[in-house]
């Protein structure tokens, strides 16, 4: 058993001093705030200490690009050529050793769970590998290594785009039609393996179902509207959005997460609302690959629950997405106060857990895991901001974190 005093803790958003938390195998078995500098055999832990953050969405091979699609202007579509070069190459042991920093990273600032939305699968030209989800299980290894809980969102990837057989790199993604990708999944055997469609253009309307039966039970993730592009070519296949197509296929509901959600419909956020979706922003990718920015207050007050992702990993700093929620909302309405500090941390802790599948994580309570992140508050960003739960949101950064523990 472990006896710590957290000088200021985020309880239930609300910052409180001297809180007395007990830890046994893991799991936080006691909280009392109103330790009162603890007995004298507790750990003080100095700062101001939050339950660990969850990254809901993560392209760990992305990674390979930060710094290299910055020179020139350009769109999502002409970065996704750069990222599908990176892509074309990419070896399992290779694999392993850029995840494992990606998830290194992830840790040293405070995350303690990722969602890893994993699509290239398979060899330069989309030959299986002797175990087909050898690179998954690459990535399962890398969050091992790094010290990260991680669900791997094992993504159904079949066609290019709307009734266009994969090419190129894309064959790597792709395991022919939905019941061969289920067959792998199935053969997967690992209960940290959840279930993603890449995108309404990448898996066909009449395969959709099957992903939907794969995904009982389990987190359900999908990349949703993130382009105009998508959206146009959506209603001239199908006639109709996106979303009408997920929802025609039972695709949503609350253990499903819609990803970006940046282009809606009124009937879209409607819909997305009423099946209690999680909606997943990225606000540091979606602003640097250009995509807009997504109505995440409308979307909330619909019914969803928002949750955070580092994506493509440009920055991997939740203390930045978590703000730049407010922030984009404040340049779309020239308007401030959409979010509290206290609601953007339970997106990026509590919610952002739940929509993993991690129910037992993301609050400093009995019964949670003691995965707990302690931000400084003497660095030069957060010196005289005081403890609030304000502070943490609106002046730490990543950079501030000194401590994380991992129950």
């Amino acid at each position: 058993m472990t006896a710590l005093v957290l000088e200021h803790a985020i309880l239930d958003g609300v910052s409180v001093p001297d809180v007395a938390v007990t830890v046994a195998d893991g799991v936080i078995t006691a909280v009392d705030p109103v330790a009162a500098g603890g007995d004298g055999s507790s750990t003080t832990v100095p700062g101001l200490t939050v339950a660990g953050f969850a990254n809901c969405h993560s392209h760990a091979f992305h990674r390979a690009l930060r710094g290299r699609t910055q020179a020139e202007r350009g769109s999502f579509w002409t970065w996704r050529e750069q990222m599908y070069a990176r892509a074309a190459t990419l070896t399992p042991d290779e694999y392993f050793r850029l995840a494992t920093r990606v998830y290194e990273e992830m840790r040293a600032t405070g995350i303690t769970a990722v969602g890893e939305f994993h699509y290239l699968h398979h060899q330069p030209g989309g030959t299986p590998y002797d175990d087909p989800n050898e690179m998954g299980r690459a990535l399962l290894a890398a969050a091992d290594e790094a010290g990260i809980r991680i669900r791997l969102l094992d993504a159904c990837y079949v066609s290019s785009g709307f009734g266009q057989a994969p090419e190129g790199v894309q064959r790597r993604f792709s395991d022919g039609d939905a019941d061969r990708w289920a067959e792998r999944v199935a053969a997967f055997d690992d209960p940290r393996v959840g279930v993603a469609i890449h995108s309404v253009r990448a898996v066909p309307r009449e395969q959709l179902a099957t992903v939907v039966k794969v995904a009982e039970g389990r987190p359900l993730h999908v990349h949703l509207s993130e382009q105009v592009t998508e959206n146009e070519q959506c209603l001239a296949a199908y006639g109709m959005t996106p979303t009408h197509v997920l929802a025609e296929a039972g695709a949503l509901g609350p253990m499903t997460t819609v990803v970006h959600a940046t282009h809606l419909t009124d009937s879209d956020i409607r819909m997305l609302g009423e099946a209690r979706v999680f909606v997943n922003f990225c606000p540091t990718t979606e602003r640097d690959l250009a995509d807009g920015i997504g109505p995440s207050r409308r979307l909330a007050e619909a019914g969803a629950r928002l949750t955070l992702g580092s994506d493509s990993h440009a920055v991997i700093d939740l203390f930045e997405e978590m703000r730049a929620v407010e922030m984009h909302e404040r340049l779309a309405t020239q308007q401030r106060g959409h979010w509290s500090a206290a609601e953007l941390i339970a997106v990026a802790t509590v919610d952002g857990h739940a929509s993993l599948g991690f129910e037992d994580a993301g609050r400093i309570a009995p019964g949670q895991r003691a995965d707990l992140v302690t931000i400084d508050l003497d660095t030069l960003r957060t010196r005289d901001c005081g403890a609030s739960a304000e502070a943490f949101v609106f002046a730490a950064t990543a950079a501030d974190v000194r401590e994380v523990r991992r129950g």
